[in-house]
This record gives C-alpha cells, structure tokens and sequence, in this order.
C-alpha cells in the first residue's frame, strides 16, 4: 500500500518494536524439545498427553500438557496412522449388560495373543490383568498354551496375589475346558464367560492386547522364543511401572516406590511386638 512501518504502527496503536523484535523462546526451551523428541522416539505410540505425563514423572519437568501439545505440532511431531477401524458385533437393542471391577482382586481377566518369531514359527502369549487397576499381572509365553497352562499361571497368581472373586474369559476352548472350570471353583473364585462374539464384553483385556500388539510387537523382530520373553516382560514391567495411563489420571497401573532405610526407620516406629529387623527394612511396593 506503500504506506511506512511508521506510520501503519501509528495507527494500529502499537509500538515499532513488534514489528522488529525476534520473539526468544524460554531458556529451557531446546532441552525441553530434545527431552520430547527423546520421549517421542522411545515410545513412538504415545501422544502429547502421555509425553507430557513422562516428562513430569520420570524427567523432573514442570510442564503442562498445553506447552508440550505447542511444541510438538510445531516440531511436527504426530501418531503414525494406525490400521483402518473395523466396525464391531452389538447386541439387537445396541445394548450390553457385564460385570464391573469395583475395587481390587475383584475382576480379573485374561485372554490369547498370537505372534510369529523370525522363522515363521507361531507362539502364543497368555495375558492376565486386574481390571481394576489395569495392572498386568502375568503374561505367558510358549509355543503351545493348553489349559493346564492357564491353571499353572494362575495357581501362582493365587499365591502371590489371593484369590480374584470373578475370572473373565473368552469362551474358546482353552477357557472352558472342563479342568479350568473345576479348578477355578474349587479355590472359591466364580468364573464370568463372555456370550460368542461379543468381545466388547471382555474390553479391558482387549484393550491391552491392542496395546501390546501397537506398541511392542509390531515394531519387534523376535528371532527366538527367548528373545521374546525377555523383551516381553519387560515391556509388561514398563507398562506397570512407568506408562502413563490415560483412565488413570495418566499415572501407571502399579508405580515402584521405594523408602530407603532411614527414612523408613525416622517414620515408622517399631511397635511392641514388631521385631527390630523387620521394622528397620526398607518398604518396596
């Protein structure tokens, strides 16, 4: 309009120096970017949310989600497009009727994942979590997974853990066979089969499975079955301890806390019938 920046500021109201002026980010701004991009590649199936969670949790920032949402649509940063959505089974009047975990050991559930090692060579894995709390409890792996593996599994769950007041299941047949049943009721847990084709019925376990399989085993060649275990459980001890889950308040299912010693020591004192050894050890959950 040939029309000066003096002028034009003039009548705007606002001073020269906006126009001339390089906007300067924080301080912290390049390690904040190279701690999201850091992020960003280990965990490439999280979003913004989940990276801004790990940032406070295990990075020691304080940030909100708002400034790290910024910085990662102008680093260009995003989610690789997943496979196309497939439409799911209802039921005639859309509804659906199942039982709710309402506190801890209340619902456990578990279900079949099937993968191939490097060899073309199939093995299954055998999932269980609390719905409650999301955790994973156990996740099994073998070339061939029978019944007796299920009760295997779970007799060592029951000991460590007590006995779940319902366990949710698939109806195949490795789930109703006659010695899972029996067995389940007679250590005094009730067993809750989801009806044929309705596996929105048994969500929970579904969802981590869709996790496992995003995050972990379709960006993994395995080329033994040890392989496998190792790389395996230990994504299922990040998932526990460390993955920001978003029903959660994007805190993980089962976080690690530990109390040194001296601390432990300072603020628990031993009761009358607490032996001194036991009350000066440290509490690891």
């Amino acid at each position: 309009m040939k029309v000066s920046e003096r002028r034009i500021c003039r009548v705007l109201g606002q001073h020269r120096s906006t126009q001339r002026r390089i906007p300067r980010g924080r301080d912290d701004e390049e390690q904040l970017i190279a701690d999201i991009v850091e992020l960003v590649r280990r965990y490439g199936r999280y979003g913004y949310r989940k990276i801004a969670a790990l940032l406070r949790s295990t990075a020691g920032w304080v940030v909100n989600d708002k400034r790290v949402e910024r910085i990662w649509r102008r680093e260009g940063l995003k989610v690789p497009a997943r496979q196309p959505k497939r439409g799911r089974l209802w039921l005639a009047d859309g509804s659906c009727i199942r039982l709710r975990a309402e506190r801890p050991n209340h619902v456990w559930s578990y279900d079949f994942v099937e993968d191939r090692t490097h060899d073309g060579r199939k093995y299954r894995m055998l999932n269980i979590i609390d719905e409650f709390t999301h955790e994973c409890l156990a996740i099994r792996i073998d070339r061939r997974l029978k019944a007796i593996d299920v009760i295997d599994v779970l007799s060592d769950l029951f000991i460590l853990r007590g006995v779940p007041e319902h366990v949710r299941s698939d109806n195949g047949p490795e789930f109703v066979a006659k010695a899972v049943q029996e067995w389940i009721s007679a250590v005094g847990a009730k067993t809750a089969y989801i009806a044929p084709g309705s596996p929105w019925e048994n969500g929970f376990i579904e969802s981590f499975n869709a996790r496992l399989r995003d995050e972990l085993l379709d960006g993994e060649i395995f080329y033994t079955l040890a392989e496998a275990k190792i790389i395996v459980e230990s994504w299922r001890r990040h998932f526990n301890t460390v993955r920001p889950h978003g029903s959660l308040g994007y805190k993980p299912p089962a976080p690690e806390v530990f109390i040194p010693a001296m601390t432990a020591r300072a603020t628990a004192q031993p009761g009358p019938t607490t032996p001194p050894a036991l009350a000066a050890r440290p509490t690891l959950h």
